[in-house]
């Protein structure tokens, strides 16, 4: 059976837009938060693998100065080979999501591609019959989270 296409909202415009608008810390902690809110997506499937969870933590790492660009971005491709190894496409987003979220270390506009693999992770996690509406509630989140902006170095949570 073919995967559903993915269908993403129409606020991905306007959190687009926003993130332009953004300096490359908020970016960070934006992304960071975005993936944590899929890791348990990617470490319910791969329980052992702690490759997602690191990078989302070299990111935050780096935002507070903890951890080099490069070191982030080690981590980032860490989760990136994660999600090609995994069969699952959920939690292949999820990790994704987590690799580009430690890749905002080193250019800020992978934070959008965070976000949008996190909105995938949830689609495809998703019952077809939920899977517009969490999409929206997750866009929704992620626009209002960003509009906020992030000031406390990467320790804000769910």
């Amino acid at each position: 059976m073919a995967k559903p296409a993915f269908k993403d909202a129409p606020l991905r415009r306007e959190i687009e837009n926003l993130a332009k608008q953004q300096d490359h810390h908020t970016l960070a902690c934006w992304a960071a938060e975005c993936a944590a809110r899929v890791l348990h997506i990617f470490e319910e499937k791969k329980t052992e693998d702690l490759r997602a969870r690191d990078a989302i933590d070299a990111g935050r790492g780096w935002i507070r100065g903890e951890i080099s660009m490069v070191d982030a971005r080690k981590a980032a491709f860490a989760a990136h080979a994660a999600a090609r190894e995994s069969d699952n496409v959920a939690v292949s987003a999820a990790s994704r999501a987590a690799g580009h979220a430690a890749a905002t270390a080193h250019v800020k506009g992978h934070a959008v591609h965070a976000a949008t693999y996190a909105v995938k992770a949830i689609f495809y996690d998703s019952l077809m019959e939920e899977q517009e509406r969490r999409v929206l509630e997750e866009r929704t989140w992620q626009y209002r989270y960003l509009l906020g902006g992030c000031s406390d170095h990467g320790e804000r949570t769910r």
